[in-house]
C-alpha cells in the first residue's frame, strides 16, 4: 500500500469522491471484504460488493487474497493507498496565477500549493517516463512563536537569509544551469499538539 497515490483519471476521481466509496476506501486501509465493509457501514452485502467492484475497476482497491467460505469465495481487498490526491488538472479550470493575488492572502498560499502539485506531478511523470529520479527538496518543521512581534522578526530574518542565499547561488547565465522554484510557506497549524506532546 502506498502512503499517497495521485488520481489522474477523471472517472477514478468521480468514483473516489462518491461519499460512500470514500468511506469504503478509508475502511480499507486494512484489508476487508464486502461482508466486513457492509457490516461497518450499514450496507447490504450486495451494495458493498457493487461499490467495491467500481473501486477495483478504477484501480483504487486491489485484491489481496481469495478465501473459500461456506461454499463461496470471499474476496479480500485493500485500498491502494492510505491517502489520495486528485490531480488539479482534472478540475478542468485554467490554473490561477499566484502573481495576480494578494501575496498576504490565504488564496495566494492556496494558489502556490496548487501550482506546486501541478508542476511536481508534471516533472514526476517525465522522470518516470525517462526512468530517472527527480531531484527535489522539502523542509517541513513547526515553530511556536511567543508573540506576533517574534513572528514578524522571524519572517524578516528568514526573508533576508533566503535573499542572501539566492543572490549567492543564482547564476542567470550558467550554460548548464537548471531553473528551480523555491517556495517557502507558513500557516497556523489547524490542530495544535496535545499538552503532553508540546515542547
Amino acid at each position: 500500500m502506498l502512503e499517497l497515490e495521485v488520481i489522474e483519471e477523471s472517472a477514478a476521481a468521480i468514483t473516489a469522491l462518491d461519499p460512500t466509496r470514500a468511506q469504503i476506501l478509508a475502511r480499507l486501509v486494512e484489508p476487508g471484504s464486502a461482508t466486513t465493509v457492509a457490516r461497518a457501514l450499514g450496507l447490504t452485502r450486495q451494495k458493498a460488493n457493487y461499490h467495491l467492484r467500481a473501486l477495483e475497476d478504477h484501480g483504487l482497491v486491489t485484491l489481496v487474497e481469495e478465501r473459500p467460505r461456506r461454499g463461496v469465495t470471499e474476496r479480500i481487498v485493500q485500498a491502494t493507498a492510505q491517502t489520495y490526491l486528485i490531480a488539479p488538472e482534472l478540475l478542468g479550470a485554467e490554473p490561477t496565477d499566484p502573481g495576480r493575488l494578494d501575496r498576504l492572502s490565504t488564496r495566494y498560499l492556496l494558489a502556490l500549493a496548487a501550482r506546486l502539485v501541478r508542476e511536481v506531478l508534471e516533472l514526476a511523470r517525465g522522470a518516470d517516463r525517462a526512468g530517472q529520479p527527480l531531484a527535489t527538496l522539502a523542509i517541513d518543521t513547526e515553530i511556536r512563536f511567543r508573540s506576533a512581534a517574534d513572528r514578524a522578526a522571524f519572517t524578516a530574518e528568514l526573508a533576508a537569509v533566503v535573499g542572501d542565499l539566492t543572490a549567492r547561488y543564482h547564476d542567470e547565465l550558467a550554460p548548464r544551469g537548471r531553473w528551480h522554484r523555491l517556495v517557502i510557506a507558513a500557516h497556523p497549524r489547524p490542530h495544535p499538539p496535545s499538552p503532553e506532546g508540546a515542547t
